[in-house]
C-alpha cells in the first residue's frame, strides 16, 4: 500500500471527511482490519484565508508549497490539497515537489465524462465559481459545459461557506438557498452539478436534490484509494 499525503486544515470539517472517505475506501477493497497509510498536514486556515480574502496567492502558494515538501519529506508517494479553492495554486505545487499532485478538478472531470454528462453546474466559493484555474481545466481538457450561479447567488454560496460550514454550523435555511439555487441552474439546462467546495457536502446531499450530484470529497478520495493499492 501506498502512504497517501494530504494537505488539510482547509477546513478542518471537511479534512476529517477525507480521512473518514480514504479509511472507508481502503477497508470496503481489503477488508478486515486494514486501513490507509497516510500523512496529513493540517495548516491554521485562518491565516490562509486572510491571504485568500487580500488576494495574496503568491504568499498562499509559498506556504503550500512549503507544507507539501514537509508532507514529501516524510515519505508521501502522493499529495492532495484537501480543497477545491486553493487548486488554484495547484501548478506551483506540483512544480516544486517529485511525487505526483491527484488534482481534485482532474478527478471530477473523469468522472462526469464516463457519466456522460455535457452540461454542469458548478458551486464553490466565489473564487471556485469565476476564477478560470477550475472551470476552465474542466472545459479544456474534458470538453465540459461549465455553468455558475448568477452573482448574489454566489456571494450567497461564498458566504455560507465561510460563515457557517467551515466553522460547523449546519442551518436549514442555508439549505434550503442552495436547493433553490440548484433549481434555477437546472432550468438553465444543467445536468449534473460539482459541489465543488470540500464543505458543500456536509450540508446537501444526493437525497435532496433532483440532479446528480457530484461530491468532490468523495471523488478525491477514492482517487486517494486507487493510487495507494494500485500495482
Amino acid at each position: 500500500m501506498k502512504l497517501i499525503g494530504l494537505l488539510g486544515g482547509m477546513s478542518w470539517e471537511s479534512s476529517a471527511v477525507y480521512y473518514q472517505a480514504i479509511n472507508e475506501g481502503i477497508k470496503q477493497r481489503l477488508g478486515g482490519l486494514h486501513s490507509a497509510e497516510l500523512l496529513m498536514y493540517s495548516i491554521d486556515f485562518a491565516r490562509l484565508e486572510k491571504m485568500q480574502r487580500e488576494g495574496d496567492w503568491q504568499t498562499a502558494a509559498q506556504l503550500l508549497i512549503e507544507k507539501a515538501k514537509r508532507i514529501e519529506g516524510a515519505g508521501a508517494q502522493c499529495l492532495l490539497i484537501c480543497t477545491n479553492t486553493m487548486h488554484i495554486v495547484a501548478e506551483q505545487v506540483a512544480n516544486a515537489i517529485s511525487i505526483p499532485l491527484i488534482h481534485i478538478a482532474d478527478a471530477v472531470g473523469e468522472k462526469l465524462v464516463k457519466a456522460n454528462v455535457d452540461k454542469v453546474a458548478l458551486l464553490g466559493t466565489s473564487f471556485t465559481m469565476t476564477e478560470a484555474f477550475y472551470r476552465v481545466r474542466l472545459q479544456e481538457n474534458f470538453g465540459l459545459n461549465v455553468i455558475t450561479p448568477k452573482a448574489d447567488d454566489r456571494k450567497l454560496i461564498h458566504d455560507v461557506i465561510y460563515n457557517e460550514l467551515c466553522l460547523g454550523k449546519i442551518q436549514p435555511e442555508s439549505k434550503q438557498a442552495y436547493l433553490d439555487i440548484i433549481a434555477k441552474l437546472k432550468e438553465q439546462g444543467a445536468e449534473a452539478v460539482i459541489l465543488g467546495c470540500t464543505e458543500i457536502g456536509l450540508l446537501i446531499q444526493q437525497d435532496d436534490c433532483p440532479l446528480p450530484l457530484y461530491d468532490t470529497v468523495m471523488i478525491h478520495a477514492k482517487k486517494a484509494v486507487e493510487f495507494a493499492l494500485q500495482e
